[in-house]
C-alpha cells in the first residue's frame, strides 16, 4: 500500500483527491483528505454568503463517498517532511508515503489592523459572521478594499443586497484593470448602477474598529471593514523546510512536485507552478487543472513512469455584479484581455455554467472522467 494524503478539500483538493483514488486504486494507493471544517465551502461564492445568501451544504464525507477515501476532519498545524508526517491541532499526526498539499492560501495581514478589525473570506464561519453583521446594520458604511475580482464582486453584491447601507470600494487602481476597455467600462457602469462610492488611488495604511486609514491621515468610516487584497500562503510550508516563493507558496516543477522534497505535491493556490508566461495566480481556473495533473504525476511515478509536464492557458475572467448582472473578460492563455467579452444576461447564464457547483465535476471524476473544460485549460494554451 502506498499511504497518500492530500492537506485541505476545497475546489483543488478534493479534485486531486478523487483523482488520486481513482488512478491509484489498482496501484496500492490508499488516500487520506484532511479538513478542518467537515463541509465543503463554495470559496467561488463567499461573497453570495456575505451578502446573506445562504447556499447548499454539502457535507465532505458525501462529496467523497463511493471512492474509497477516508476523510479525516482536523486543523494542520505543521508538518515534518523529513518524517513524512503531519501534525493536526489536536495532537493527531498521520504519516504518509506521499503528500498533496492543496490548503490554499490566507489574507495577507501586514497592513496594521487588518488581523484585528476587518472580515476576510479566509473560511466560511469567518464569511458568515461578515453577514450577520451586516444583517445588523440598518444604517451605515461598509468599506471594501480591493478592486480586483473579489472586491468587485463583494462591493456590487453587499450593496445589492443591502441598499440602505453606503458601501465604499478602496483601490489602488482602476476597478477590475486587468480586464478589456468595453469590459470595464460595463463594471463601472454597474457599480455605478448600485450606488458604490468607488476611490482609487487608495493607499490604505492602517485598519480601526470604525475606520480605515489611508496614506495622508484621511480616515473613512466604516461599520464593517472587508479585506480583500492579498494573499500569502500558510506558515506550515516554509516552516517545514519546503521551498517557497516570496510569496510563502511551495515551488513546483513541471510536474507540480516540490522542487526541494519530491514526494510532496503542491497545487492550486498553494502552489508556485510557472508556465512559459509567468508565474500563475490563484483562481479556480487554474486551481482544479493543478489538482488532477499532481493526481496524474503521482499515479504515472507510482507505475514508475515519467509524469508529463503541465500546461494551462487561461479563458476568461468572469465576474458577478449582483444577481442580476456580470461580466465576463475573455482572455489570450498569459491572461491578458482578447476583445471579446459577454455582459448582462448572457454573462450570468455563462458565468453559471462554468462557475456554478462543482458537485457534477466531482461525480464525473469519480467515474474516470475530466470534464470537457479542464481539457480546454490544459491542453497546451501556456
Amino acid at each position: 500500500m502506498t499511504d497518500i494524503l492530500v492537506l485541505g478539500a476545497g475546489y483543488t483538493g478534493v479534485a486531486a483527491a478523487i483523482r488520486t483514488a481513482v488512478r491509484t486504486r489498482r496501484a496500492g494507493g490508499r488516500v487520506r483528505l484532511v479538513n478542518a471544517s467537515p463541509r465543503f465551502t463554495e470559496r467561488l461564492r463567499l461573497h453570495q454568503t456575505a451578502a446573506g445568501e445562504r447556499l447548499a451544504d454539502f457535507p465532505l464525507e458525501d462529496v467523497v463517498a463511493g471512492t474509497g477515501i477516508e476523510f479525516v476532519q482536523g486543523r494542520v498545524a505543521g508538518l515534518d517532511v523529513e518524517r513524512r508526517e503531519a501534525r493536526l491541532e489536536d495532537g493527531r499526526v498521520l504519516g504518509y508515503d506521499k503528500l498533496v498539499y492543496a490548503l490554499g492560501t490566507v489574507t495577507d495581514a501586514s497592513v496594521p489592523g487588518v488581523a484585528d478589525h476587518a472580515f476576510v473570506y479566509d473560511d466560511y464561519t469567518g464569511t458568515v459572521r461578515l453577514s450577520e453583521r451586516l444583517a445588523a446594520l440598518t444604517s451605515g458604511s461598509v468599506v471594501v478594499a480591493g478592486g480586483g475580482l473579489t472586491g468587485v464582486e463583494s462591493a456590487t453584491e453587499i450593496a445589492e443586497a443591502h441598499p440602505h447601507l453606503r458601501v465604499v470600494l478602496l483601490t489602488r487602481g482602476r476597478p477590475g484593470s486587468m480586464m478589456g476597455e468595453r469590459a470595464r467600462a460595463h463594471l463601472d457602469a454597474a457599480l455605478e448602477r448600485l450606488g458604490v462610492e468607488v476611490r482609487t488611488g487608495a493607499d490604505i495604511t492602517k485598519v480601526l474598529p470604525d475606520a480605515v486609514e489611508l496614506a495622508g491621515g484621511e480616515l473613512v468610516h466604516s461599520d464593517a471593514t472587508l479585506w480583500t487584497t492579498g494573499t500569502r500562503g500558510l506558515p506550515a510550508a516554509a516552516e517545514s523546510g519546503l521551498t517557497v516563493d516570496a510569496r510563502g507558496r511551495i515551488v513546483v516543477d513541471s510536474a507540480l512536485r516540490s522542487v526541494s522534497h519530491p514526494d510532496v505535491y503542491a497545487v492550486g493556490d498553494a502552489a508556485a507552478v510557472s508556465q512559459r508566461f509567468g508565474v500563475l495566480h490563484g483562481t479556480c481556473q487554474g486551481g482544479i487543472p493543478t489538482g488532477l495533473h499532481a493526481a496524474d504525476s503521482l499515479a504515472a511515478t507510482l507505475r514508475g513512469r515519467t509524469p508529463k509536464a503541465f500546461r494551462f492557458g487561461y479563458v476568461h475572467q468572469p465576474i458577478s455584479l449582483g444577481r442580476e448582472d456580470a461580466v465576463i473578460q475573455f482572455t489570450r492563455p498569459d491572461d491578458s484581455p482578447r476583445r471579446w467579452y459577454l455582459k448582462g444576461r448572457a454573462a450570468i447564464a455563462y458565468k453559471e455554467t462554468v462557475s456554478g457547483s462543482p458537485i457534477p465535476t466531482f461525480r464525473l471524476l469519480k467515474r474516470g472522467l475530466v470534464p470537457v473544460w479542464v481539457f480546454a485549460l490544459s491542453a497546451g494554451l501556456g
